[in-house]
């Protein structure tokens, strides 16, 4: 089992920027790959970020490509969002997912692949 406890989300100025945080806990060393996942009114929720445990690779969906940056802490206890730049379109309840399965690389980006996910922080942008 693995717990997951997201924050930092909150309310910022179109250009703005937010870092938010996702606390985790119980088996997290058989944790493969971290993400963010982002869930918008009337929309699917749809794949954000992520980042290999092992190698340290990350992956960014293309229209967060240059502005937002993942990242884990030394004990890959934490896994961080940098947010900068933010648009209106940014807004969303975003989520953090963990999985434990040694799926491929490829894999990465869906959300089918993640076991464990948080319970989510609001994130809205203003024009």
């Amino acid at each position: 089992q693995v717990q997951l406890v997201e924050s930092g989300g909150g309310l910022v100025q179109a250009g703005g920027s937010l870092r938010l945080s996702c606390a985790a806990s119980g088996r997290t060393f058989s944790v493969y790959a971290m993400a963010w996942f982002r869930h918008a009114p009337g929309k699917e929720r749809e794949f954000v970020a992520a980042i290999s445990t092992s190698g340290g690779s990350t992956y960014y969906a293309d229209p967060v490509k240059g502005r937002f940056t993942i990242s884990t802490d030394n004990a890959k206890k934490s896994v961080y969002l940098q947010m900068n730049n933010l648009k209106p379109e940014d807004t969303a309840v975003y989520y953090c997912a963990a999985t434990v399965r040694p799926y491929n690389v490829l894999s990465i980006v869906q959300t089918k692949i993640y076991d464990y996910w948080g319970q989510g922080t609001q994130v809205t942008v203003s024009s």
